[in-house]
Formats: C-alpha cells, sequence, structure tokens
C-alpha cells in the first residue's frame, strides 16, 4: 500500500504542477477519503491545496490529515479557500483546528467566515481543555415534543446535511433544555400522527460541559451510545458528543498510560514527526530522577560491602534477584493501573486486592526460590541456596505490594496514577530488593568461611 500510495502521490505532483487537474482527478477516483488524505500529505503543501480545493468532499479528506499537516496546509489557502473549506467542516473539527491556528491566522479567518460560525467557534473554543464542552459538536439534531412523527422526519431532512448524527434527535423546549431522546428507528417504525412527547424517552443519559473528557468516553461505552448529549448547569442542551470522538479520546489517554508507563512525558502528535529537542525533553526528567533513585542500590551495596567481600559468590545472583522483584513489581503496577483507569477497582478495594496480591506473590516467589536455589547450590552450597530461596520470597513479595499499592497511593493524593510507570517502580524495587537480599546474606553468612564462585 505504502509503495502505490508512493507511486500516486508522484502522478499527481506531476499532474499539479502541469495544471492537469482532470488527468489527477482520474488518478484519484475511486479512493475513500481517508485514503487520499493518505496520498496528499506526502506531496508538498502547496501543491497540496490546489488539488484539495477542487474535491468535492474536500472537508471530509481534510480532516483525516495529521493536525500539523492541517496547519501546514492551512498557511498555503488563500483566505477565502480557507473559510470555505472551514465552513464545511463539522463544527467540533473546525474548533479544533482554529485553536492549533496562531494568533495571525484566527484574525484573518473569523472576518471571513459567516457570523453564525464564528460565534460557534468562539463558543466552543471557549471550554477548557480536556472537558466535554472542549470535545462536544453543535451541529446535532433537534426537535420538539408537541411534533408529530410525520413533522419530525421532515424536520430531520432538512437538518440532515449539517448534522453530525441523525440517529439519535433530542427533544428540547423552548429554552432548549433536553427534554428526552427519540431514535431514527422508533420515528421510522411509528405512526405518522403520533406525538414526539408520546415516542420520547425522558430518562435521558447526558453530561455536563465541564464533566472530564474521559468520564464522557466511559458514559458512551458503559450505555452503548451513539453520542451523549450535553448541557449546561442550567440543563440547556449545548452540544453532543460522539461515539468516534469518544473513542478518539480513549486512545489518547491509552497511549498517554503508555507513556507515561515507560517514564516518559505525553508526546503531543505523532512520534515520526517528533524533533529531537522534543524527544529529550519529554523522558530526560525521569531518566535524571531515577538516577538520583538508584544511588540507593549503591548505598546498600555499600553498608553490605564485608559480606559480599567474604562471599563473592552473592555478586552472581545479586542482578538476577533484583530484577526479579522489578519484574513482579511491574506485573502487578500494570494491572492495577488499568484496572483503576476502566473502573474495575477503587480506593476501597486495596485491602481485599493487597490480600489477595500477597497470595499469589507468595506463590510466584516460592517457585521462582525453587529455581534460584539450585543454581545457589551448583555455585555454592546449601546455606547460599537457603539464602536465594528466602531472597527470592521476600523480594518477590515486596515488589508485587509495591507495584500494587504505588498506583492506589498516587491515586488517593490525586496524581494520575499511571505515573507509577515501570522504571520507577523497578528503580524501588531494586533498591529494597538489594537491602533485603544482603540483609538475609549477612544473618546467615556472618560466620561462613570465604565461599568460592
Amino acid at each position: 500500500m505504502s509503495n502505490t500510495n508512493d507511486n500516486l502521490a508522484l502522478v499527481l505532483s506531476d499532474a499539479i504542477q502541469n495544471n492537469q487537474f482532470d488527468d489527477a482527478l482520474v488518478a484519484i477516483k475511486g479512493l475513500r477519503p481517508v485514503d487520499l488524505a493518505d496520498v496528499l500529505e506526502q506531496l508538498e503543501p502547496s501543491l497540496g491545496w490546489r488539488l484539495l480545493e477542487r474535491l468535492p468532499d474536500r472537508a471530509e479528506v481534510f480532516t483525516y490529515f495529521e493536525p500539523e499537516q492541517q496547519v501546514r496546509l492551512a498557511r498555503e489557502f488563500p483566505r477565502a479557500t480557507l473559510a470555505a473549506l472551514v465552513s464545511e467542516m463539522p463544527a467540533d473539527e473546525r474548533t479544533d483546528l482554529f485553536k492549533r491556528f496562531d494568533q495571525n491566522q484566527r484574525d484573518a479567518l473569523l472576518p471571513a467566515l459567516a457570523q453564525a460560525e464564528r460565534e460557534d467557534i468562539r463558543k466552543l473554543s471557549a471550554y477548557v481543555e480536556g472537558t466535554a464542552g472542549a470535545l462536544m459538536t453543535s451541529d446535532y439534531a433537534v426537535l420538539r415534543k408537541d411534533m408529530t412523527v410525520a413533522e419530525a422526519l421532515a424536520s430531520l431532512r432538512t437538518e440532515a446535511p449539517d448534522a453530525e448524527t441523525i440517529y439519535q434527535a433530542y427533544v428540547i423546549d423552548k429554552k432548549r433544555k433536553l427534554l428526552g431522546v427519540v431514535s431514527l428507528r422508533d420515528l421510522i417504525l411509528a405512526d405518522l400522527g403520533k406525538s414526539i412527547k408520546e415516542l420520547m424517552t425522558s430518562d435521558v443519559v447526558s453530561g455536563l460541559v465541564t464533566d472530564d473528557q474521559e468520564d464522557i468516553a466511559k458514559k458512551i461505552a458503559r450505555y452503548d451510545l451513539l453520542a451523549l448529549p450535553i448541557a449546561d448547569e442550567r440543563g440547556v442542551l449545548t452540544g453532543i458528543v460522539t461515539y468516534d470522538d469518544a473513542m478518539d479520546v480513549v486512545s489518547e489517554e491509552v497511549t498517554e498510560d503508555i507513556h507515561k508507563s515507560a517514564g516518559v512525558s505525553t508526546i503531543a502528535g505523532n512520534l515520526k514527526d517528533a524533533t529531537i529537542g522534543l524527544l529529550y525533553r519529554k523522558r530526560i526528567f525521569w531518566l535524571i530522577l531515577l538516577v538520583f533513585g538508584n544511588l540507593f542500590s549503591g548505598a546498600g551495596i555499600a553498608h553490605f560491602e564485608d559480606i559480599i567481600a567474604a562471599n563473592i559468590v552473592l555478586v552472581f545472583f545479586l542482578p538476577l534477584l533484583v530484577d526479579s522483584g522489578g519484574n513482579a513489581g511491574s506485573q502487578s503496577a500494570t494491572l492495577m493501573v488499568r484496572a483503576l483507569a476502566t473502573g474495575e477497582v477503587v480506593m476501597r478495594d486495596w485491602l481485599y486486592l493487597i490480600g489477595r496480591e500477597a497470595l499469589v506473590a507468595l506463590a510466584l516467589g516460592c517457585t521462582m526460590a525453587l529455581a534460584v536455589s539450585l543454581l545457589g547450590y551448583i555455585r555454592g552450597d546449601s546455606t547460599i541456596a537457603l539464602v536465594l530461596a528466602l531472597s527470592m520470597v521476600s523480594i518477590v513479595m515486596i515488589g508485587c505490594m509495591i507495584g500494587m499499592s504505588l498506583p492506589f497511593v498516587l491515586s488517593k493524593f490525586n496524581f494520575d496514577p499511571a505515573s507509577a510507570s515501570a522504571p520507577l517502580i523497578t528503580s524501588v524495587c531494586d533498591a529494597t530488593g538489594v537491602v533485603i537480599y544482603l540483609f538475609i546474606a549477612s544473618q546467615l553468612l556472618d560466620d561462613l568461611a570465604v565461599v568460592p564462585i
């Protein structure tokens, strides 16, 4: 597919430069908007917009471009062309684009738009990022409760071209307060003379403009909705959040959690387009922090240097043991972060979960202890094997307890549980594992002679 797109991009580039737009349109005939966007993104912005403005579905194609590409292309458009394109975009998409523009671009665009569109952009862009208000669209279908089904269907035919979806229509009063919802399916199956008041569902699942966008996405998933109506504090319907926008939020949140779990600050945009400086800034904080955190491991080794000098064989097993604790802790932390993010567990579940985790950790530790003790007996003697077995059980149990509890602690103090990243858990468990291992060794091997490696 990539080679095909590359070849098509070359064909289009030549055709546009030679003003052979009919040939270019023939070459892309039959391509879906999302596939066409992939091809056009490979063209120089100065060429891409010349073809884009001639497409009948240009607004839809434009919405599939990466955000950075949208801004680059927008700089190439004449103001009238850009205004026409923005006017054709869904309300939420054009608002997102407007917020990416610098002040000069905004000042140039707004006067070229119709008043209704200007006011819509100003209203939607005023909401705080990350809230339902910033996510919603104002393109939705509304009905009155005193309409008949026949009148409602006629109204939806009029509203359909501008609405994000007509599968759900929202019933409002004169003050635009949300009264109910009715599905297109119910309208089609109902008698034409039946009133919307009789047909609508009054118990409407809705959200507030101030709700967190992640909570909105969870609500849409929980109730299996195509769209969720969003109201202000007075109950006035102000917009809807559609299922596809909610899924975009879920994808963003999962990506953010994955980045945090690796000790990386969230990277906005495409990783391929990220600069070296940006990648450096997003990663250096945790790495520097963990460098100092790892000093505790060195301090633990220094404290027990006598027992290490007397039993050099201990060094052979040190990485194995501390890594096992870090791995077990990372597993527990990953499970807990995801469970907290999806709402499967809450703070009050901590005692139950830590008790169950202790049993799981004990079983894991004993199994791993059996394997490592055999190695200890081969490389040392029965005492070394005992040290390794006890250390492995203790380190794995402590690692699991830390890994499971840290996300809860962070959540308790209103931090993102995903901050309990794998590098953080590993560093904490490493330092703890070193101390546990060498402490047990010091208690059991104090009076023993040097054990050859």
